[in-house]
């Protein structure tokens, strides 16, 4: 596969012409992967009375808690107003779902253990945090990082 970016000037708006044989799962995959990433998502955290506008690159895991969806920094929990299966629709690529109450965002992972058990613990850097990966949602993560390994060689 070729990758070209041709400098236009003369162009009012940026363009991205896919070029290919024919469609199959790479094209769809970087077809989501650009469309994902040119979407502007703007959630708004809360904790107590007031709202935080955090980057997307700091939240580590969105989890469902009793009454809300907690979302987890490094050293914090805010929560935010929208439901589970809304934020898989809006966060970009790097976000997956990884359990029916768990989305994670894929470039924050540190390690996944794979123990003995249907459930495989993934690690944060520099914090004790940590979530499960349940066995009917690890093939689609794999799948997700040997992605990211792939476009970022």
């Amino acid at each position: 596969m070729k990758i070209k970016i041709n400098v236009d000037e003369s162009l009012s708006d940026d363009e991205i012409i896919i070029n290919c044989r024919g469609i199959n799962d790479d094209i769809q995959h970087i077809q989501q992967a650009i469309m994902q990433s040119i979407r502007n998502v703007n959630i708004t955290f809360y904790k107590g009375e007031c709202e935080y506008y955090l980057p997307l690159k700091s939240i580590l895991f969105f989890e469902t808690s009793q009454n809300s969806i907690d979302a987890h920094t490094i050293d914090d929990i805010y929560q935010v107003k929208n439901k589970l299966y809304e934020l898989e629709q809006i966060l970009p690529h790097n976000f997956i779902r990884i359990s029916k109450f768990t989305i994670i965002n894929i470039n924050s992972i540190y390690s996944i253990d794979k123990s003995l058990t249907s459930a495989r613990s993934i690690q944060f850097k520099d914090t004790y945090k940590q979530v499960y990966v349940s066995r009917n949602y690890y093939k689609n993560l794999k799948n997700r990082l040997e992605e990211r390994r792939i476009f970022n060689d």
